[in-house]
């Protein structure tokens, strides 16, 4: 994968990503999670990807890595969340519409008619949300590890919760060390502790900026339940999902693929809150099933 940070204005915004491989090859755009940067992407998952005839684009969300951040106080994302889960209407400085316009934003700036949507957690909320509101941009849609925003089927673990909202740190060790030691959390049995180093290092050195987790809950909570506008996609679906998934437990993602017609779940037995290389291989296959 490329390292080459690449910048460009979209939706009034700077959005920086990264593409990899040949441009005349198979376009799929890969969606982070919540508070997560283009580079926790495994590297060789996004090179065997490439491997297999996509041109893979990804990039850092609004508010995360190197693209913008939004001015003012963040949220208090433990404050939203027990909000939504109750309900509540949520009224916070952008929505999951937003961040999806940026991506769409993002395939325009590239001339990239249509792409495979892939997103994981958040990410996964953001490509549905895409291919609610932008259908004609998305030749599949891929959700990995995620919810339809339906506040009832937030279960998570009281550990879960407590990795997700940590209390912010100031030394980088401490930093680091607590992110190591929340991915242990939300991983299932396959967490591979020396890439959780390696990527909590890279996050950490490469932008360190915890306000934006509570910009994008508040994103989150604004947007709530997709289950109905779900219904109405036409779009060739894939879920996928760990079950043993601490943060968003399996029913997130057996409701998620109950809610889009014709859609195909696949979980994984030691699958966490994580995307462990066991199953690398059969998720690009899915993938490519809709190619």
């Amino acid at each position: 994968m490329t390292d080459q940070d690449q910048f460009t204005t979209v939706n009034g915004i700077q959005i920086c990503y990264r593409h990899t491989g040949n441009e005349d090859g198979i376009p799929l755009l890969l969606v982070m999670g919540l508070g997560a940067q283009l580079v926790g992407w495994p590297e060789r998952f996004v090179d065997q990807l490439q491997q297999n005839g996509f041109w893979v684009v990804l990039f850092d969300n609004r508010d995360c890595g190197l693209s913008s951040k939004t001015e003012g106080n963040s949220p208090n994302g433990a404050d939203l969340l027990l909000r939504a889960t109750m309900g509540e209407e949520i009224i916070s400085n952008y929505s999951l519409s937003d961040m999806a316009l940026d991506a769409v934003g993002l395939l325009d700036h590239l001339k990239i008619s249509s792409a495979h949507i892939v997103g994981a957690s958040m990410g996964g909320m953001i490509a549905q949300t895409i291919g609610i509101e932008h259908p004609q941009k998305v030749r599949s849609l891929t959700s990995i590890m995620s919810a339809t925003g339906d506040p009832n089927d937030f279960t998570p673990t009281d550990e879960a919760l407590s990795a997700l909202l940590s209390e912010p740190l100031t030394k980088r060790d401490e930093i680091i060390e607590a992110n190591v030691a929340a991915s242990k959390v939300l991983a299932g049995p396959l967490w591979n502790e020396s890439y959780a180093q390696e990527i909590a290092e890279k996050s950490y050195d490469r932008s360190f900026y915890p306000d934006g987790i509570g910009f994008q809950l508040g994103a989150i909570g604004m947007s709530g339940d997709r289950t109905e506008k779900l219904s109405k996609l036409s779009i060739p679906s894939l879920v996928i999902h760990g079950e043993v998934d601490p943060l968003l437990p399996l029913h997130c993602g057996e409701a998620t693929a109950a809610a889009i017609p014709k859609a195909k779940l696949l979980t994984f037995a030691e699958m966490g809150h994580d995307l462990p290389e066991k199953y690398w291989s059969e998720i690009i296959r899915e993938i490519l099933n809709f190619c």
